[in-house]
């Protein structure tokens, strides 16, 4: 396993965390709507995630993560159309999609920590 997919896989971990701090007791939409910094950052760290995907997507194409492509399209469209953004699709990533892939992170984690790997 090259020392580049962990580190990829340790970097979306590690924003992932940011993201959970970030938040903190903000448990609902209109808290984090309310809370321009807190979008700000959680943008930032979905970034990120995004780049480091595309990163690791470019290293292994066979890496087992759900909804990679559209990943690095929430990164592409972050980056890109970033007046556009929409924070009720940002809070729906968060609360949808972010869970799963924290899972699949740690799992590939444990995983790739194996010497046969």
């Amino acid at each position: 396993m090259p020392h580049e997919i962990r580190k990829y896989l340790r970097d979306i971990q590690i924003h992932i965390g940011y993201i959970e701090d970030f938040l903190g007791n903000k448990s609902d939409f209109t808290s984090f709507q309310r809370d321009l910094a807190t979008q700000y950052a959680v943008q930032r760290a979905l970034e990120i995630i995004g780049e480091a995907a595309n990163s690791l997507r470019k290293q292994d194409a066979t890496i087992a993560i759900s909804n990679l492509r559209q990943i690095v399209a929430t990164r592409n469209i972050l980056i890109h159309a970033y007046d556009s953004v929409d924070p009720a699709i940002v809070w729906s990533i968060i609360k949808n999609h972010l869970p799963m892939l924290k899972t699949e992170i740690e799992q590939l984690l444990i995983n790739y920590s194996n010497p046969e790997n």
